[in-house]
């Protein structure tokens, strides 16, 4: 099929923030006595407040809230090694040749995405962040609320995705899902020039 529009996730998928996000949850861990066996396999891809009353299911919904803006704190300012992923140049290039809407939908807060964005140059069209809907991933609202905005239909959407719970989003939301890093989803791609490659082809 050919998709209405393309909806990408941040970390991991455009942007190679790992060891920035793993280095704030190992500090936050040792601030909070959290186990890090407990926490490495949740680091990536929900919103912090779903990935600490994981982990942390004895605090209060106040204490979940502050420990999350920590977290967050000490991701703004560590920048020094974020990076375009692999075939990110390609696949911008190729959504504004095929003049196809495409958005960056995150689990980050705004100042955070607006931070690794702007560090690696992108400037997407539309931006949504865990601040515009009330449910994060795995919930399909982010990914729901991105096809609202660029006014297309979910399920005419490619939602790009490097995590479970990003991939669990895209699904509730009614998207074909293209997953990275070898996770299962209707496409599997290496880099996003596969994806590129997908697009040129469709059309």
């Amino acid at each position: 099929m050919r998709f209405a529009a393309v909806l990408l996730d941040m970390d991991g998928t455009l942007v190679d923030s790992d060891a920035a996000v793993e280095r704030a949850w190992l500090m936050w861990a040792n601030e909070a006595g959290v186990p890090i066996e407990q926490l490495r396999p949740r680091m990536h891809g929900a919103p912090a407040p779903t990935t600490i009353r994981a982990v942390r299911p004895d605090l209060s919904e106040e204490e979940v809230q502050a420990a999350s803006r920590r977290q967050l704190e000490l991701q703004y300012a560590d920048l020094d090694d974020v990076v375009p992923t692999p075939g990110t140049a390609r696949l911008l290039v190729a959504l504004k040749e095929l003049e196809l809407p495409w958005a960056v939908v995150t689990s980050a807060d705004r100042r955070l995405a607006s931070a690794r964005l702007g560090a690696v140059g992108i400037e997407p069209p539309l931006l949504v962040t865990v601040e515009e809907t009330p449910r994060g991933k795995p919930h399909p609202d982010p990914y729901l609320a991105a096809a609202a905005r660029l006014g297309v239909d979910p399920a005419a959407c490619l939602v790009v995705e490097d995590s479970r719970p990003g991939i669990d989003a895209g699904h509730a939301a009614g998207c074909t899902v293209a997953a990275l890093r070898g996770l299962d989803a209707d496409l599997r791609i290496t880099t996003l020039a596969d994806l590129a490659d997908i697009l040129i082809q469709q059309s």
